[in-house]
């Protein structure tokens, strides 16, 4: 079924170029609001394509991104020529973000939604320690660490690359639970869990070691704990060029080492 087109939204982050573009396109394409559009163009960097993806998070909207930015991992290639034709041909991919419940000191309880990870980091110079739970059942009794994250595949080649976890593909039906310099046990590199899989971090030694969860842009200081699943109700959809799919950009980084 051809993918309607006719009404198009251009949004774009703060910066000169990313703004100049969506003048330049409005004035080719015209220019919807996003609720009244068939598809939404974000124009940016990475950082403004997940803002976007979290602003559209079960809105049934589908999103185009072209970069304006930096690296542009999320973003197809800026052009203004034919881009009704290069949406038609795009190929999409449904996001279920990670779910973050944490418990601060107080016992309030925060709920955000993160594409890439939800990570938990040392707050002080203290070294954390983590007790880690998955499905009800411990694992690690113990790990002495700056922090331990749970990624997605749209987000394993972000953070948890740089932590020295696995790429996984965009198809996977997995997380990687990854740590962040790891003191003992020092040899644990992490695990490749299910994406039904239900991950409890809790916090020893609160008050020597304090910690803070992350989801993508949420922070939450001084936790107690933290549940991290995949929901299944929320989803977020992207569009990428054929020749340069999401997947296959994730795959192509396990090869430019």
């Amino acid at each position: 079924m051809a993918r309607a087109t006719e009404k198009l939204s251009f949004i774009s982050s703060n910066a000169p170029d990313a703004q100049a573009a969506r003048f330049e396109l409005e004035a080719l394409y015209g220019a919807y609001t996003p609720e009244d559009a068939d598809v939404i163009i974000a124009l940016g960097g990475d950082g403004f394509m997940l803002q976007t993806l979290h602003r559209m998070m079960n809105s049934n909207k589908v999103l185009y991104g072209m970069n304006r930015g930096s690296i542009g991992f999320l973003m197809n290639e800026y052009a203004t020529d034919g881009l009704r034709e290069r949406i038609e041909r795009a190929v999409e991919s449904e996001i279920n973000p990670l779910e973050m419940v944490a418990t601060d000191e107080d016992g309030a309880e925060t709920h955000a939604f993160a594409i890439n990870e939800v990570s938990v980091l040392r707050q002080s110079y203290q070294a954390a320690k983590l007790r880690v739970s998955v499905d009800g059942k411990v694992r690690l009794e113990e790990l002495v660490c700056d922090g331990l994250m749970v990624a997605t595949p749209a987000g394993s080649t972000a953070y948890n690359l740089s932590a020295h976890g696995p790429i996984l593909p965009l198809v996977a039906p997995l997380l990687a639970l990854t740590p962040v310099s790891a003191f003992r046990p020092r040899r644990w590199r992490g695990a490749l869990l299910s994406n039904k899989a239900e991950v409890t971090i809790e916090v020893l030694e609160r008050e020597k070691r304090p910690v803070n969860a992350v989801a993508d842009n949420t922070e939450v200081k001084s936790i107690r704990l933290v549940r991290i699943v995949q929901s299944k109700q929320t989803t977020a959809r992207l569009l990428s060029d054929p020749d340069h799919s999401w997947d296959d950009r994730i795959i192509a980084e396990q090869f430019l080492y």
